[in-house]
């Protein structure tokens, strides 16, 4: 084994941990409390307000470049080229877990009770409490900054909102989730639901104002 393998690997790890710290901050602070002030703000808000939306890769990808081209000048001056790099590879790569993660949240159903717990910790968030639970691959952050709640059972999802995974081809609750979710809210049964200009300008005022949407 390389002499510097198990520090390397330690340096890693502390830039994975410190995604998850950086990933509370940021969703706290840079996209929840500004209200809409800055980009990465009006585009976490809008997410919350539209079913489907979601950031492009571009704009994910410029993030990655201006973070490491600020964390690694610093880190190699503090602990030496090899360990800063494998700092910032262990950062990047929570942050692309994160990122993969936090999107299937939205687009597929649980598997396991991690996958459950993720997505009812994170739809009581959008749905519920947008000032609490801030984490996504982990409570930990939030129980340390006192932002953590439990989620209600069933969480209640507005029809227009409801994730896809969550409903069955004609448009009503899958019997599987019943237990953990309820649609609320205006709709025909059974039908495709149409968001009207009026229902997104009041999502996307409720979304800004960090209050949950109407049902």
């Amino acid at each position: 084994m390389h002499p510097y393998a198990p520090t390397l690997m330690g340096a890693a790890l502390v830039g994975g941990l410190g995604w998850t710290l950086a990933e509370y901050l940021l969703h706290r602070f840079l996209m929840h409390s500004m209200r809409g002030r800055g980009l990465p703000s009006r585009e976490h808000l809008t997410h919350h307000a539209r079913r489907d939306y979601f950031a492009s890769a571009g704009q994910k990808a410029l993030f990655s470049v201006v973070v490491t081209a600020i964390m690694v000048p610093v880190a190699v001056w503090l602990i030496g080229l090899p360990h800063a790099l494998a700092l910032q590879g262990g950062f990047i790569a929570t942050y692309l877990f994160y990122e993969w993660l936090h999107r299937r949240a939205h687009t597929h159903p649980p598997r396991g009770p991690y996958g459950r717990w993720l997505r009812l910790h994170h739809f009581h968030h959008h749905f519920g409490r947008p000032l609490e639970n801030h984490g996504v691959t982990t409570p930990f952050w939030d129980a340390v900054f006192g932002t953590r709640v439990d989620p209600p059972r069933p969480i209640r999802v507005p029809r227009r909102m409801a994730m896809r995974w969550l409903l069955t081809p004609d448009g009503e609750l899958d019997p599987a989730f019943a237990a953990d979710y309820v649609l609320v809210g205006r709709g025909p049964v059974g039908a495709a639901v149409v968001v009207t200009p009026a229902a997104d300008a009041l999502d996307l005022t409720a979304a800004f104002a960090n209050v949950p949407p109407a049902e």
